[in-house]
């Protein structure tokens, strides 16, 4: 089984900035002369609603399976029996793979590159349903996202080894 790696950093990320805004919001009312009970509950929401807002995702993959955990519920698609696999722009790319039973998971293509036993884990299951002709659609998708990790790949081995 494959995890995320980065996920307990960026938890840890999350929980700073949310406890760093908590902070500064209440220095600066202290600081003010405004500190107040009510206030100090004011700036306590709005610190959760930005570490609700900033908490990532927790990705792990098996065989023949992929997970998106978030803060209510886990999405699992079985990456074995992949129909579609495509880009969904906005804000932040997304790559939305969606099963034969109806399941769809979106994740950031970053968590991929970043880890590649997840990678590993997807493509491998991913050749599998394009052998089966399961995967109808993604095959563009899939070639985008391994040229990109070839590309971080390459990059991270030309900086290691002092060649950058």
């Amino acid at each position: 089984m494959a995890y995320d790696s980065h996920w307990a950093g960026e938890l840890r990320s999350t929980i700073r900035c949310s406890g760093g805004l908590l902070g500064l919001l209440l220095l600066v009312d202290w600081g003010a002369g405004d500190f107040s009970p009510w206030r100090a509950a004011l700036w306590g929401v709005l610190a959760v609603l930005l570490f609700l807002v900033l908490l990532p995702p927790r990705v792990a993959a098996g065989a023949g399976w992929l997970s998106s955990r978030g803060l209510r519920r886990e999405r699992r698609v079985r990456t074995d029996h992949l129909v579609s696999v495509r880009w969904l722009e906005g804000v932040t790319q997304r790559l939305v793979l969606r099963d034969a039973f109806g399941d769809r998971v979106e994740i950031d293509p970053r968590v991929l590159v970043a880890n590649p036993p997840l990678w590993h884990r997807l493509n491998e299951d991913a050749r599998a349903s394009a052998a089966q002709g399961m995967l109808l659609c993604g095959g563009t998708a899939l070639l985008q996202l391994s040229q990109r990790i070839d590309r971080e790949t390459a990059r991270t081995v030309f900086k290691v080894s002092g060649l950058e």
